[in-house]
């Protein structure tokens, strides 16, 4: 049975057009989404700012409330829980925000930080054990426990998001979601942090819903990556087959804009015409379709493009699904 199974999940936001105005639209954040996580695994969101993966990562551990669809953890249904049953659930589920600086209380030090969790779960029976604790969880994440009594400030920001990881870890769970978590940090912090969650994953055997709109990144630590445009998921495969053989035009588009790390190989760049659409009043049939070099009208502008098997466990919505882009 899969860790986690997010079914059909929509997030609309309602927007009012004036004080006295009945008139009200919604914007469609996230957009019938559904996808499963295995234990141990890590699965990979990419996509343009503004596409839903903050939104959907929120809904998903209900610090937003989905609008419809259900988040079902090891076959529970999150969405109908509520007061202590929903508190004793989000034990199994923590979320690592992106941002190291404003996540962190700065009036508290990291001790009080990461002694919360235990508090409010009530998982250290004594002052020794919750001091042991904090230190334990300390060490893991490459602190040293001594700096326990400092506050936020005085730590950069890759030492402080070692301390989100280890706010995280104190209550044991078995899902992370990592919203950015390195997207905040210099280059080679982010290898940092990126080698210390693969470490604590082979260690304490967690899944990480890993988001990011770096592809590098998320193919270093993926094992499957889904992408994400105007609140769908249009693509979605094993990491290395994804980059390899993307199948999406948007797709395509987002990995030919990856730096290359060796200047002799220059890879063409796929420039996408227009913005973004809004989510208030996505396109009718494929959203993907004003902006798409191959899309044949009316077909794309008419029929929305259910997701289908490409190739084995390679999955798009797409018409022409597979069809090369001609780069720049």
């Amino acid at each position: 049975m899969p860790l986690l199974e997010v079914k059909n999940v929509k997030v609309h936001f309602p927007v009012k057009h004036g004080l006295f105005s009945g008139l009200r639209e919604f914007v469609k954040a996230v957009d019938d989404v559904s996808f499963s996580l295995e234990p141990g695994e890590t699965l990979g969101l990419v996509g343009e700012s503004g596409c839903g993966k903050t939104t959907l990562a929120r809904a998903i551990v209900r610090l937003v409330e989905p609008t419809a669809g259900s988040v079902l953890l090891n076959g529970e249904d999150v969405t109908r829980m509520s007061g202590s049953v929903l508190r004793a659930r989000r034990r199994k589920f923590q979320m690592i925000f992106q941002d190291p600086y404003g996540s962190l209380n700065p009036r508290m030090t990291v001790e009080q930080i990461v002694g919360e969790a235990l508090d409010i779960h009530k998982l250290a029976g004594s002052k020794s054990a919750r001091h042991g604790r904090i230190a334990e969880l300390l060490a893991a994440v490459g602190l040293d426990p001594v700096h326990a009594q400092r506050y936020p400030h005085e730590f950069s920001g890759g030492q402080r998001q070692r301390i989100g990881i280890a706010r995280a870890l104190a209550v044991e769970p078995e899902l992370i979601i990592c919203d950015e978590p390195v997207s905040a940090l210099d280059v080679s912090v982010q290898a940092q942090i990126i080698n210390l969650l693969r470490d604590l994953q082979q260690q304490r055997g967690i899944a990480y819903l890993f988001i990011a709109h770096d592809l590098a990144v998320v193919e270093h630590i993926s094992h499957r990556v889904m992408v994400m445009y105007l609140g769908k998921i249009v693509e979605a495969a094993d990491a290395k087959t994804l980059i390899r053989e993307p199948q999406h035009p948007y797709t395509q588009a987002l990995i030919s804009a990856v730096p290359e790390v060796d200047p002799e190989t220059k890879r063409k760049r796929i420039v996408l015409p227009g913005d973004v659409p809004s989510p208030i009043h996505p396109p009718s049939g494929c959203s993907f379709h004003p902006r798409c070099p191959i899309a044949q009208l009316p077909k794309c502008k008419d029929d929305f493009p259910e997701s289908r098997e490409v190739h084995k466990s390679h999955w798009a919505s797409c018409h022409f699904a597979g069809t090369k882009i001609d780069a720049t």
